[in-house]
């Protein structure tokens, strides 16, 4: 046993134990994530439950049953709550989505299982999807135009399904127009105000100036005019058709169809519809905006936000990180000033990540930001462009961040390179510059790119630094769009970290805001393990593309 211990074979078993362990560890939390964000997206059967409440009156409730819990009779009766015949420890409840919140104080109720009279799942209950006040459930009853029904017998889903898809297709030619082309005129009127109002302050606003500018903005007012007067028929149209629906009351409730999303029967679904409404509400989610105060609706701003930000913080880092690892490992001398340099780039990992938005809100936004609109967007002031929070300054701070990562990887792979190398290429000839941009930097790209890798990883998952440098709630249009320069780096955006926080700590209805944060969670895991697999292969093609280097 002695000689067993003396052989380092026990630590060689604890080290892969203890590495096995993190590893189901980590396996296991991000299959619970995304078991609990998944699962949300099956249709889930729909209720009609018959419950009475402690004084003995019996009520209808309609929904879909979120969560259950088992807990103490004790906390029922310290909240005043007494079961009458009821003996045991514990009491189950369940947790049911009624929505209807135009008639129901909140859209969740908590209902104990002993007061439930009866349980039933019938066909024919519907589930509908609005673009504001949350879902409605109920019976479907009669579809409306202009308050006419235009149902026949046995027809009632085939006319709801066509109505639904033709105020669908309505209300998506509205919204183009409005963020498409009446955007644009929105933006151009703008640059119109600045101009005329730059050349005030240059005093260079002639008459013609001023004419030509009037020109314009008056064929700018007249196209605009034309198109709100086509957005508003559009809505018109859209505001034709409506839908009855019996509620729990068991009273009719007419439904405008424009606010309508998708009207779903889950009871009457076998398995591969189910599948079909799985697979479209997860499609739904990563490419529709969000609503109801992000509680709602899809994530696609979010996810546009963080690749966009984590690529253009790449893009800045790599070059600063490789261009100060070749300086310090390549030309700086071995002395004092040297080592501090490396001593003080190793404790920059290690600093808080909000030192950093702090310095990034301090110095780039208001310091170099508001020297910026100073300089060149003095006619802009005093709102400002650049000197106000954007993805720019996000993404420059976060360089900042991850710098002293992509230093020290980069610097280690140039530190394996042997230096009969180095002495190779210079005895062929070759200038120090030359050696190391057509030699040095190509062996050490795996390295890089390693230090990429880890430098995309820490910068997709932070948040504390982007809420003071930039990242917002809601986001009204991208970074990217069809106006010129294209690419608005002044603009605020949307990011996956600050959305799980904003949803699971700042939402004012916390239950139903709880699926979505485990989704969104495993949402952004995929994220940053795509752009990671993405780093990965890469650094592999390199790696076997320079493998004749290092032999």
């Amino acid at each position: 046993m002695k000689n067993w211990f003396a052989s380092g074979k026990p630590w060689i078993w604890m080290t892969a134990g203890s590495v096995s362990i993190s590893l189901i560890a980590v396996l296991g939390l991000v299959m619970m994530i995304a078991w609990k964000g998944l699962s949300f997206f099956w249709p889930a059967q729909l209720h009609e439950m018959q419950v009475a409440n402690t004084d003995g009156e019996v009520s209808t409730l309609i929904g879909e049953i979120y969560d259950s819990e088992n807990i103490p009779l004790s906390r029922l009766s310290e909240a005043g709550i007494t079961l009458e015949g009821y003996h045991e420890d514990r009491v189950t409840r369940l947790l049911m989505k009624i929505g209807n919140r135009e008639y129901v104080p909140l859209d969740f109720t908590w209902i104990i299982k002993p007061l439930i009279k009866s349980d039933k799942t019938p066909d024919g209950l519907a589930k509908v999807e609005r673009s504001k006040d949350g879902n409605f459930y109920g019976y479907v009853e009669d579809v409306l135009e202009n308050g006419q029904s235009v149902v026949n017998d046995g027809n009632l889903r085939a006319v709801l399904a066509k109505r639904i898809a033709r105020v669908q297709a309505l209300n998506e030619q509205a919204h183009e127009l409005q963020t498409d082309e009446i955007g644009s005129i929105n933006y151009e009127l703008n640059e119109l105000r600045l101009t005329q109002r730059r050349l005030e302050m240059n005093n260079e606003l002639t008459d013609a100036a001023l004419a030509e500018l009037e020109h314009k903005r008056e064929q700018l007012h007249q196209r605009y005019q034309e198109l709100e007067d086509k957005l508003f028929e559009l809505r018109d149209r859209a505001k034709r058709d409506a839908v009855v629906i019996r509620d729990f009351r068991n009273k009719e409730v007419t439904l405008p169809m424009y606010e309508v999303i998708a009207i779903t029967f889950p009871n009457d679904m076998n398995v591969l519809e189910k599948a079909g409404h799985f697979l479209a509400q997860i499609w739904g989610f990563v490419s529709e905006p969000p609503r109801e105060a992000n509680t709602e609706g899809g994530v696609f701003p979010a996810i546009f936000g963080t690749v966009f930000m984590v690529l253009l913080m790449s893009i800045i880092v790599t070059p600063f990180g490789v261009v100060a690892a070749i300086y310090l490992h390549e030309y700086a001398g071995k002395n004092a000033i040297t080592k501090m340099i490396r001593i003080a780039v190793i404790n920059l990992a290690g600093v808080p990540s909000i030192v950093y938005g702090v310095f990034g809100l301090g110095f780039f936004v208001y310091m170099v930001g508001g020297s910026i609109d100073q300089v060149f967007y003095p006619e802009a002031l005093p709102s400002p462009t650049f000197g106000t929070p954007g993805v720019l300054w996000s993404a420059i701070t976060l360089a900042i961040l991850t710098l002293p990562v992509v230093i020290v990887s980069t610097e280690e792979g140039l530190s394996r390179i042997p230096s009969s190398v180095r002495e190779g290429s210079l005895a062929l000839g070759a200038t120090k510059a030359e050696t190391i941009w057509r030699i040095i930097v190509p062996m050490a790209s795996p390295a890089i790119m390693t230090g990429l890798i880890l430098a995309v990883a820490r910068a997709a998952g932070e948040v504390a630094p982007l809420m003071l440098v930039g990242v917002v709630k809601s986001a009204p249009t991208l970074p990217v769009d069809g106006n010129f320069p294209y690419l608005h780096l002044d603009r605020k955006f949307m990011h996956l970290g600050f959305h799980i926080y904003d949803v699971g700590f700042q939402s004012p209805n916390v239950e139903a805001a709880r699926p979505l944060v485990y989704a969104t969670s495993f949402l952004l895991v995929t994220v940053i393990v795509g752009l990671n697999l993405t780093a990965i292969g890469v650094r592999n093609h390199l790696r076997e593309k320079f493998r004749t280097l290092d032999q």
